[in-house]
């Protein structure tokens, strides 16, 4: 058996483990669908251990070629590392950055970030998918994003950053204030700060389960479980819900940024105060790839105080 692995064969493996097909594979790597099967063939003879099984029409992955293609991602970003820095040495500015982001970034970060570079570095082909951070995370880990924008609370047990493999790398960006919505009508709303232990009996608006942990926690901390009797991650619909006297909600003021408040509706500060943090996440060596380094740089430029927060130091 020869172990000896090229580079052809680890594009491969892991084409077909993102498209599902020998066929789609080949389409994606420019190849014919006989030259990508021959390949593979002599690959699996040379290693003594197949890559592939078929199933009827469908193929996939053993769990030998479910091995190669996790080792392929970061076999690839060593490879755009490389490209990156030749790159640089030729003096290039082009590329591309892959973003996610978080959906109330969608309305405040992103917009103005996608100009920065579009303004300063029009060689860079930008995409960009909003995703909740464990989605997020999870397509950075597997290589289908380059940059990740997330956000996380203290105290939150579901928080999907506590499973970041070392080889991943977490920039602070800035925190945020986290704020109640509570109709206007509302006895408390004549207060500046809601002491959070008063909240005890009201009726709350939360996100779905994998994003109301901060709530969660915070109900925890003030001894209650809150009684969640709407569910939507719609930050105007939150507002309009908490104006009709539907309930009461936790809202970041990301969130509120670009949210017009309706009447009805009151914003007020929570005793104890209670903060978001906004990080970047990437792969440990992006940097080096000219067109990240160069996406990363408008990113952290991007300070919290252009929505009225406050800069991570």
């Amino acid at each position: 058996m020869d172990t000896d692995l090229d580079l052809h064969s680890v594009r491969i493996v892991r084409a077909i483990a993102e498209t599902g097909t020998i066929t789609a594979a080949a389409r994606q790597l420019g190849f014919s669908q006989p030259a990508i099967s021959q390949h593979l063939q002599r690959t699996e003879a040379r290693l003594g251990v197949p890559l592939v099984t078929r199933a009827g029409r469908s193929i996939r992955l053993t769990e030998a070629g479910q091995l190669l293609a996790r080792h392929a991602v970061a076999i690839s970003s060593a490879l755009d590392a490389a490209a990156g820095d030749l790159a640089e040495l030729a003096g290039m500015r082009t590329g591309t950055a892959r973003i996610a982001a978080f959906p109330t970034a969608s309305s405040t970060i992103v917009p103005r970030l996608l100009s920065t570079m579009a303004q300063k570095h029009h060689g860079i082909v930008v995409t960009y998918i909003e995703a909740e951070p464990p989605e997020a995370l999870t397509m950075l880990r597997e290589g289908a994003i380059d940059l990740a924008i997330t956000f996380s609370y203290p105290g939150d047990r579901s928080d999907p950053h506590r499973d970041i493999a070392s080889g991943l790398a977490l920039t602070p960006l800035f925190t945020e204030e986290v704020l109640l919505a509570l109709p206007e009508r509302h006895p408390l709303a004549q207060s500046e700060a809601v002491d959070v232990h008063e909240l005890v009996a009201e009726r709350w608006i939360a996100g779905c389960p994998l994003c109301r942990g901060h709530l969660l926690a915070v109900c925890d901390t003030a001894g209650f479980d809150p009684v969640i009797d709407y569910e939507t991650d719609n930050a105007v619909a939150v507002l309009h819900l908490v104006a009709s006297d539907l309930g009461v909600a936790l809202l970041p003021r990301l969130a509120l940024a670009t949210a017009n408040v309706p009447e009805g509706a009151a914003i007020r500060a929570t005793s104890p105060v209670s903060i978001r943090s906004i990080q970047l996440v990437s792969h440990a060596d992006a940097e080096r790839v000219p067109s990240l380094a160069a996406t990363i740089g408008a990113i952290r430029a991007l300070s919290g105080a252009d929505w009225g927060l406050q800069r991570s130091n």
